[in-house]
């Protein structure tokens, strides 16, 4: 059995579901409970996988690149649905099948042309998603084997295909479960979602040919409708600024220590909390400047990867390892302060 532990990780955090869920517009509170319902069974599949173990995949084939297969939920929760589009087959007339098919190549291209891995398993696992889940589902998530994107309820939310850095995101949730594990409560929880938003941004960047000082440092883009009063769900540059809205409220990301939220829900804060380590990757990165995949990145895949981060590490003993990648990898120069000064801004101590 495989004893990696997959959880359900989505990219909009339940403290915005449950305020649209509250809201007494039922535009916006039918779609939200319908999806936080969703999101709730999909937690328990997760523990049932669990406890059986994931379905066997398919031997890794010996041509080089990714193996995507694009599925078609038809508005029902039955997965993975009707496929309609396959590695190496011509584009379709559904733009989120082509969106979601592209999205999920850029992530592959950036692990494997920037860090050598082959796939978020690093032996060529098939990259599977599912487009049109539910009626006005408003979320995107990793359910341990596949992706899975909802169409969104076209007052909040848009097509959550439309943002390539969601798809990665949610994507980069299989490379942690397949590499450190990071369980999914308090601080390494928010790291899993810390993570996520990193490779997320990271691979916007590459696929746009952006450096740390042209990037938006935006998660989400694009997937906010006109309606709301916000850019994107995250900022990294900015933790805290994302949106201001009626019905959404405030962000509530705090970009350094002295603002951590403590709460029980949210599984400990997981989506607010990444604020921090966000916050000094975006510091290390554009102190670096140049393609923040190249060193940045770098530093945080080798932490991810290296195998000495612990399933339940907290932000200091990540921040200390990654002060040792820097040294190990580039030596005691810009990099290796660079970190420090990163970690330091945001309140996190490196000393041990």
């Amino acid at each position: 059995m495989d004893t990696r532990t997959p959880v359900f990780c989505g990219i909009v955090p339940p403290h915005i579901l449950d305020k649209l869920a509250r809201s007494g517009d039922p535009a916006l509170s039918e779609p939200a409970r319908r999806t936080l319902q969703a999101d709730a069974a999909q937690r328990t599949g997760r523990r049932l996988t669990t406890v059986l173990g994931p379905a066997a995949r398919p031997a890794p084939g010996d041509a080089a690149g990714p193996r995507r297969t694009l599925y078609d939920a038809q508005n029902g929760t039955v997965l993975p649905g009707v496929k309609v589009r396959g590695e190496g087959d011509e584009p379709v007339t559904d733009a989120a099948v082509n969106r979601a098919h592209a999205g999920l190549g850029a992530t592959f291209e950036l692990l494997h042309t920037a860090y050598g891995r082959d796939s978020v398993d690093g032996e060529g696992l098939p990259l599977d998603a599912t487009v049109h889940y539910d009626e006005k589902y408003g979320n995107a998530f990793w359910n341990g084997e596949q992706m899975v994107f909802g169409d969104g309820d076209g007052e909040i939310f848009l097509d959550f295909t439309v943002a390539v850095d969601v798809i990665a995101h949610e994507l980069a949730h299989g490379l942690t479960q397949y590499t450190a594990n990071l369980s999914y409560f308090g601080q390494p929880g928010a790291l899993n979602e810390s993570v996520s938003d990193v490779i997320g941004s990271l691979v916007k960047q590459h696929t746009l040919g952006q450096t740390a000082d042209e990037a938006d440092w935006l998660i989400g883009a694009g997937l906010l409708a006109p309606r709301v009063s916000g850019v994107a769900l995250r900022s990294l540059k900015a933790p805290g600024t994302a949106y201001d809205d009626d019905v959404l409220g405030k962000d509530p990301q705090p970009a350094t220590m002295a603002d951590y939220v403590r709460t029980g829900r949210d599984n400990g804060g997981v989506h607010i909390n990444s604020g921090i380590p966000n916050h000094a990757f975006y510091v290390l990165a554009t102190r670096l400047g140049g393609r923040a995949w190249e060193r940045a990145g770098q530093i945080w895949f080798d932490v991810l990867t290296g195998g000495d981060l612990s399933v339940d590490a907290d932000f200091a003993s990540f921040a200390r390892l990654t002060v040792a990648a820097a040294r190990d990898r580039f030596g005691a120069g810009e990099e290796y302060e660079a970190v420090l000064k990163a970690w330091s801004q945001v309140g996190v101590d490196t000393a041990g």
